[in-house]
């Protein structure tokens, strides 16, 4: 076990670093810090989403009892992904502190006074994406891996198919950074993001029901009187955060198809815009991606 939790503490954010390590030395490439660390961190979380929903899928299309079955991969792959949210906090917050920097003054954002303020705004915009982290790693993963007693691995295969979502919704994170969002690209990509995110999500929940009444011959709707009560707390614990971030996409979609976001083709600066640039302490979009704002939000995991 402690083996398995060391191979996944070195696996993610070693890759983060030479990935981020390879866009800055490449001479083709040869991009910054900043930009390096933003790419890098999206490509991490794209990955990891990879390997979940492979995984996922190997230990769902095995089991043939969802109740008994078990697949060796379910635990192994539960304490590999546990230091991947630790390390996806930190991610975070180093792409709100690159996006901090571009925004406000590069010398002031050093300080120490800074980063702990720095810290603060990104617990304060972020808090349901780090709370969830949280959970996942003080709560999910001691019930996943010990309090179920090897029941239900074909459940857990299904929940760790959820991560399907997660690869567009880090291209759509990029584009957004770069400007993207008037091209084709952009919006084949929240079309695809929009629908696996409701798939492999929004429905994760209600299909589990469905596959567990399907099994103990019970009515769909009877479900939720059947099973324990804390079962229910916590799919509407794990649900509730998705139909948020559902909800966020859905409007940013919406304002992509018809048109009425202001982020179009970059356009060039006008003499205005020279003698009255952007405001340099405005703030960057969320590092998780989810914008409430009227703008055109990163259409976004998780």
């Amino acid at each position: 076990m402690l083996t398995i939790l060391a191979a996944g503490s070195v696996f993610f954010p070693g890759l983060f670093l030479l990935s981020k390590q390879c866009l800055k030395s490449i001479p083709a490439l040869r991009w910054s810090e900043g930009d390096a660390v933003i790419v890098s961190a999206r490509l991490v979380s794209s990955i990891q989403a990879v390997m979940a929903s492979s995984a996922g899928y190997i230990i769902a299309s095995s089991c043939e009892d969802i109740i008994e079955d078990q697949h060796w991969l379910t635990s192994t792959y539960i304490m590999f992904a546990v230091p991947y949210f630790v390390y996806d906090i930190y991610a975070m917050f180093m792409c709100y502190w690159y996006k901090l920097r571009v925004k406000g003054h590069e010398e002031a954002s050093a300080a120490p006074q800074h980063m702990r303020s720095a810290v603060r705004s990104y617990l304060r915009r972020e808090f349901l994406m780090v709370l969830h982290h949280v959970v996942m790693v003080t709560v999910c993963f001691p019930v996943s891996v010990f309090w179920r007693q090897g029941k239900g691995d074909y459940f857990q295969g299904i929940m760790f198919m959820a991560e399907l979502s997660t690869p567009s919704v880090c291209l759509g994170k990029i584009l957004i950074q770069y400007k993207q969002q008037h091209t084709l690209l952009h919006k084949v990509n929240g079309a695809l993001m929009l629908v696996t995110f409701f798939i492999f999500r929004v429905l994760l929940f209600p299909y589990l029901y469905y596959v567990y009444g399907r099994y103990a011959s019970i009515p769909f709707l009877m479900v939720p009187f059947t099973v324990p009560w804390h079962c229910n707390l916590g799919a509407a614990l794990l649900m509730a955060p998705q139909l948020y971030w559902f909800s966020l996409i859905c409007r940013g979609a919406l304002r992509l198809f018809t048109g009425t976001s202001r982020s179009q083709r970059p356009r060039p600066p006008t003499a205005d815009t020279k003698e009255h640039p952007t405001d340099g302490n405005a703030l960057p979009q969320p590092a998780n991606g989810y914008s409430t704002r009227s703008t055109e939000p990163e259409l976004t995991t998780h």
